[in-house]
């Protein structure tokens, strides 16, 4: 039998975002959801997934919520985060949430 768990390959040289999140203002959280997609498609992001924690199978883990972000390369994923329209709603979700951004050649 064929081994069909695994996720299928993302295209050679991308990146990807995964934030690792815990909502504390969920009105400033959804405001800021709102936003952010309109500062990620002029650089070719494509929301992947976000989704509620269901349970921790090993380790340890704190945040609650995950969202994952694919872009066509690690230049436009920075250039993105780096842009002045994503950089004006980092107050809005400094005041909606904890999490930790990470991003990953994928």
């Amino acid at each position: 039998m064929e081994d069909d768990t695994s996720a299928a390959p993302a295209p050679a040289g991308s990146a990807c975002l995964v934030g690792h999140v815990t909502v504390k203002d969920p009105a400033k959280w959804a405001e800021y959801c709102s936003k952010v997609p309109a500062t990620i498609a002029p650089w070719g992001g494509q929301l992947l997934f976000r989704g509620k924690r269901n349970s921790v199978l090993s380790g340890a883990h704190a945040h609650t919520d995950v969202v994952a972000i694919r872009f066509p390369d690690a230049a436009a994923l920075h250039g993105w985060h780096d842009s002045p329209a994503y950089q004006a709603l980092i107050p809005i979700r400094e005041q909606a949430v904890d999490l930790v951004l990470v991003s990953y050649d994928c």
